[in-house]
């Protein structure tokens, strides 16, 4: 199954209103609504989660398993890959499509990446992201950087 935000979820995302350990909290910024619980702990591995981290998460009610979804194989967790692009998308629909994958970025950085990894988890538009795109490249470099690059301007 696939692991989503709750509503709850995404409302400690915004205003931090539940006290997690730094490893929570980067497990629940990579839930995006496309990972299973064992992609996630994969994806998660590098911070140092652990399954009860991500219990913990369930149990609080921040994440919940989607239902009537099938889980993606393990080769789709470690970079999340953008739609093909369209020059005909909204900034909303870039937005949507470049968050997850700068908080992946960001999130991957550890400490040296943790006030970027804050400004992009506060980003709550397509500008707002967009200008941070220049430091996430320079932290990650480009390679990194191109799926997040074709969402945003693709």
């Amino acid at each position: 199954m696939i692991v989503v935000k709750t509503e709850a979820g995404q409302q400690v995302m915004k205003d931090r209103s539940v006290a997690l350990t730094p490893r929570q909290r980067s497990a629940l910024i990579l839930v995006d609504g496309k990972r299973s619980r064992d992609q996630l702990l994969t994806a998660t591995a590098a911070a140092g989660a652990t399954p009860d981290d991500v219990d913990t998460l369930f149990a609080l009610g921040l994440i919940s398993e989607a239902e009537g979804t099938p889980a993606m194989s393990v080769a789709h967790a470690t970079v999340v890959e953008p739609e093909a692009p369209r020059s005909d998308r909204t900034p909303q629909e870039r937005y949507s499509a470049a968050y997850p994958i700068a908080t992946q970025l960001t999130a991957g950085l550890g400490l040296r990446g943790f006030r970027l990894n804050l400004a992009v988890e506060s980003a709550s538009g397509y500008q707002q992201l967009a200008e941070l795109a220049p430091k996430i490249r320079d932290a990650v470099g480009p390679d990194l950087f191109a799926p997040l690059d074709k969402a945003l301007h693709g």
